[in-house]
């Protein structure tokens, strides 16, 4: 099934992403916090002006995101007005509860980091963030060292590192070793499995790993056009692509949470289904990996 036929299918993907009783969710970060294991990222898609049309299609987005169980919403200052959109529809959408605000700060300077960070909170309107994360490590010294002064203060309640784009994989490894933290964020998808042994290791030290660009930023969809979903992806609840892409990032054993990012209200709904229902084992993983590396 193409992403384009799911806007016909929008009200019955919705109703279905409305059964709270099929929605599991994941112990996190050695606390008692657990995530639905389909969470939203805001890179590119939330990065709107004035356009009121478009943020009326997000405030949809983040409505049926939440209608669907969903918690950890994750943005960053690198997303242009992504976190200024957002403190300005969740006022306006239910989510009692539900949200996992997860941000990050990103500047080369020691100096802009706690202004930057309390730029974001007042952006999102929140008393404070769940998660931050030195974004793609820069500076990642001089950060670390403000969010543990912010988790002392009770400001943040994990604080961890990000990376993308299977970047600086060694220096997270030794982060991942020295460094006391609570969450790694890093790219892992059917066309990028490079991050494997980080997860493991992650997992190994008690930490939280949330999965950045887990449908490789829209590519895998242009690997398997034309191509018609096995019947066996039935096996594992797989009723579209992003479903089977989803389902193979957020079975493996590490991984807290998927963010993947989405415009469309429809695509929205596909992606919080890849949450529910049996997931593949190792066998189907190993599987689909074969199917999709042929593609």
């Amino acid at each position: 099934m193409h992403r384009r036929q799911l806007v016909a299918l929008a009200p019955a993907l919705l109703a279905a992403s409305l059964a709270p009783a099929a929605t599991p969710r994941r112990a996190f970060a050695r606390s008692a916090e657990v995530l639905p294991p389909i969470g939203l990222g805001t890179w590119l898609t939330f990065n709107v002006g004035d356009d009121s049309t478009q943020q009326q299609q997000r405030r949809e987005v983040l409505q049926r995101f939440f209608a669907a169980g969903g918690g950890m919403i994750d943005s960053s200052p690198m997303y242009g007005r992504a976190e200024w959109l957002l403190g300005q529809l969740l006022p306006t959408v239910p989510h009692q509860g539900r949200l996992i605000a997860a941000s990050k700060v990103w500047t080369p300077f020691d100096r802009w980091g706690p202004s930057q960070l309390e730029e974001s909170l007042k952006l999102w309107g929140l008393p404070r963030f769940d998660v931050l994360l030195v974004h793609n490590l820069l500076n990642w010294r001089a950060h670390l060292k403000t969010l543990r002064q912010w988790k002392e203060q009770g400001r943040v309640r994990f604080i961890g590192i990000s990376t993308s784009h299977g970047r600086a994989h060694d220096e997270v490894e030794r982060l991942l070793r020295t460094e006391t933290l609570d969450v790694l964020q890093i790219t892992y998808n059917l066309a990028d499995t490079s991050a494997e042994p980080l997860l493991e290791l992650a997992a190994e030290r008690g930490m939280g790993v949330v999965i950045n660009r887990p449908l490789d930023g829209g590519a895998l969809f242009d690997r398997v056009s034309g191509r018609t979903l096995p019947e066996w992806a039935a096996e594992f609840d797989a009723h579209s692509w992003a479903q089977c892409f989803l389902k193979w990032v957020v079975s493996h054993s590490a991984v807290s949470c998927a963010i993947p990012a989405t415009r469309v209200p429809a695509h929205l709904d596909d992606n919080m289904a890849a949450g529910r229902g049996r997931m593949p084992d190792a066998a189907q993983r190993r599987r689909l990996q074969a199917w999709i590396a042929q593609a």
